[in-house]
């Protein structure tokens, strides 16, 4: 399984730990935000057949010097989140942000070109991550229990902050109902106090709603 392949790296001697053990790799720095969300879901779509390369996970607010210290060996730019392959112990490819997608990733991965078993791995399924928060709010709001407009405010913000690690699949459908979530929160505090139909957000909710409960292992 991928998770048995992610690596937590918090000092700069984790760093170098890894990168000797596993010269041929990839490091990921984690923000705080949905775009290290998107970003690893698309990054885990090329990771889970590759299990000859380990990954590095630094979440860059709590190790802040383990990310340095990357930047200062390659020469890269600080970003998050930021993937950068490492062949034979050089770094040969990054990304970072909103190019963190599947065309570029591509791109990346021709560089490090699996061999033996792994070139022969068939695609697994993805890991599931928690998603009872996101079901709870949706479940409350389908129920009438919290209002269109809390729904509204409550739901993008939700999306907005989370920067835990999820699929591809997952990223999808949580970010189905209100597309860009930055975009629309812009336009929600302009239109405050207008009126609104809600209509379209909450038959999209209700469809995330089954399409999330159907990845939820029984």
């Amino acid at each position: 399984m991928l998770r048995d392949r992610i690596f937590n790296l918090s000092s700069p001697e984790d760093v170098q730990g890894f990168l000797a053990e596993n010269p041929t790799s990839v490091i990921f720095k984690a923000g705080t935000c949905h775009k290290t969300m998107q970003g690893f879901g698309f990054l885990q779509e090329k990771l889970e057949p590759r299990e000859d390369i380990k990954v590095g996970l630094i979440r860059v607010v709590e190790a802040r010097t383990a990310s340095n210290l990357i930047a200062e060996k390659t020469g890269i730019r600080h970003e998050s989140p930021q993937v950068i392959l490492f062949k034979d112990g050089e770094a040969v490819f990054d990304l970072d942000n909103w190019s963190i997608v599947p065309e570029t990733l591509d791109q990346g991965f021709a560089q490090i070109p699996a061999t033996g078993e792994a070139a022969a791995a068939q695609p697994k399924a993805a890991e599931r991550s928690d998603l009872k928060p996101y079901l709870d709010v949706l479940e409350q709001y389908l129920s009438g229990v919290i209002t269109d407009q809390h729904f509204e405010h409550v739901y993008p913000v939700m999306f907005r902050d989370d920067a835990n690690l999820r699929s591809r699949e997952e990223v999808e459908i949580l970010n189905s109902i209100f597309g860009d979530v930055d975009q629309h929160m812009n336009m929600h505090v302009m239109m405050a106090g207008q009126t609104k139909d809600y209509t379209a957000i909450r038959q999209r909710a209700e469809a995330a709603y089954k399409n999330l409960k159907n990845l939820v292992p029984a």
